[in-house]
């Protein structure tokens, strides 16, 4: 029913649009975690704030603005949580079958991938190699990595960038 005062209710809606769409809009976007959809709400929030029956009555706009946002996410969670979802049953199959096929096709890549990783590893000398693992795979410091080897912390920066560099080389020549 229409307020017997609509000016009232659209004086109400006007200010409260123009001191707190961006409060409201950020409330909605929080709790629907959806711009678009916070869109659709705030407009059906405004629409319920026209339809206010003794507006004057309102104290503190922004905290009615936010009252009504309440119920009307209340509202639309309900509904999301009713919609119906319709199977395709094909599509699902199609679907599984791309992903499994892009699964093995990434695992097959990282196989290959750590396989040419060791056989670089391997040519290069047992100190580099260590000092690598330590800080790379290991996640040591250049001191924790220093201390676990014996040896000083320059030779371990030293030996990783040699290390690395020598990786690059190796791995850029493997097919």
């Amino acid at each position: 029913m229409i307020s017997e005062r609509p000016e009232s209710a659209s004086l109400l809606a006007g200010t409260a649009f123009r001191d707190h769409a961006g409060d409201l809009q950020r409330f909605l976007v929080r709790r629907v975690g959806h711009a678009q959809d916070a869109d659709d709400l705030a407009q059906e929030v405004f629409a319920r704030l026209l339809r206010v029956r003794d507006a004057d009555l309102v104290r503190n706009s922004l905290s009615y603005l936010l009252g009504i946002a309440t119920h009307v996410v209340r509202e639309f969670r309900q509904r999301k949580q009713h919609e119906r979802v319709l199977y395709d049953s094909d599509l699902a199959e199609d679907l599984c079958d791309h992903s499994n096929a892009a699964a093995a096709q990434g695992m097959a890549e990282q196989i290959e991938l750590r396989q040419r990783l060791n056989r670089a590893l391997q040519q290069l000398p047992p100190a580099h190699q260590l000092v690598l693992l330590l800080v790379k795979r290991d996640g040591l410091s250049y001191t924790e990595a220093a201390s676990a080897s014996g040896l000083s912390v320059h030779t371990i920066e030293k030996y990783v960038v040699e290390a690395r560099a020598r990786l690059r080389l190796l791995l850029a020549e493997t097919p």
